[in-house]
């Protein structure tokens, strides 16, 4: 047994959901093969969410949040993993209804670990997170489905998230030229230093709802908002192209019809980062740390501690986060 500090999100008489550093023990853990000592977890939404009550995402209280977390082995009663190990935990059930990367400890399944790739420390690992791995995935779908770099740019959407300024990198520094939607126009440098070579208001991608179509501009998309900024995406892609769809911040639903498919052949693809079989995530993780490593993860990053995490979800949910947040546990 172990004591740590952990982030506990519980449930208030009145209704109200409460986040406080308090110290549990390993005790407290839920089963699992492997328990690991986390170094950094990361900041995201879906994070958020359970932190402040979301039934959706988490159904019972008290409860840590994280759905990511790096760090060492402490215990293993499996042959796949030794003490000292450095893993990576993302998706699954991590964070939801299973203590999360918020606490110093986490016990899960052996089903769940991915030993840490050699390209990649403990710490770059959660700067990419859930996020860059879900941008991964977006591109690697892009490009199964015909994209290649080319005269036409790639749009991003939500682009000064955490997934859209991955995304954007990751384009950028595989050689496409990328076109960045924000709502925060004082953010046109940060993406300019990510690699984005146009930056477009999105305002720009909430004109023409009501239209069937739109003109043909993309080759292709990574779409991490969703609602009708999404089906405006589809409407005003290239012949041939796709988008890849990741996100709902703007709505889960839109206006739709039938005509850029059957017009111009292009195709919305869906990306889940959460539930894939463990073999892909580890070859996701194996690219971005070699052939696809994001050269300006630093430009990306603000990281907070234990104790400062309140006030990051505060932010997040406001929608004032830009790029990612990373949360030292040691």
């Amino acid at each position: 047994m172990a004591s740590f500090k952990a982030l506990l999100t519980t449930e208030q008489a009145d209704g109200r959901f409460e986040s406080n550093v308090v110290e549990r023990s390993t005790d407290d853990l839920p089963t699992g093969e492997v328990l690991i000592r986390v170094a950094y977890s990361s900041l995201n939404y879906k994070d958020a969410l359970s932190a402040t009550g979301n039934r959706g995402v988490t159904r019972q209280f008290p409860h840590t949040p994280g759905i990511d977390a790096a760090g060492t082995v402490s215990e293993s009663s499996v042959a796949e993993f030794a003490v000292g190990d450095e893993v990576i935990v993302t998706g699954y059930d991590l964070g939801m209804n299973t203590a999360g990367g918020f606490g110093q400890y986490i016990r899960v399944p052996a089903a769940w670990v991915i030993r840490r790739p050699a390209g990649l420390s403990l710490r770059d690992a959660m700067i990419l997170g859930t996020a860059g791995l879900t941008a991964a995935l977006c591109v690697d779908k892009l490009e199964q489905a015909g994209l290649e770099p080319g005269e036409a740019p790639v749009l991003v959407t939500g682009a000064t998230g955490g997934v859209g300024s991955i995304a954007v990198a990751l384009l950028a520094s595989l050689g496409y030229k990328v076109a960045a939607v924000t709502g925060k126009s004082s953010q046109a440098d940060f993406l300019r230093r990510l690699g984005a070579q146009e930056v477009v208001e999105r305002s720009a991608l909430q004109a023409g709802v009501e239209k069937p179509i739109l003109k043909e501009q993309w080759a292709g998309a990574v779409d991490t908002v969703g609602g009708d900024i999404l089906f405006n995406v589809v409407k005003s892609l290239r012949r041939g192209a796709s988008v890849a769809c990741c996100g709902l911040t703007a709505g889960t639903s839109f206006q739709a019809n039938v005509l850029p498919f059957i017009l111009r052949g292009v195709n919305l693809l869906g990306v889940d980062s959460v539930e894939i079989p463990l073999v892909v995530k580890a070859s996701m993780w194996d690219k971005l740390s070699l052939q696809w490593k994001v050269p300006n993860l630093a430009d990306l990053v603000q990281e907070v501690t234990l104790d400062e995490l309140p006030g990051a979800i505060e932010r997040i949910l406001a929608g004032g986060q830009v790029g990612r947040t990373l949360v030292r546990l040691d």
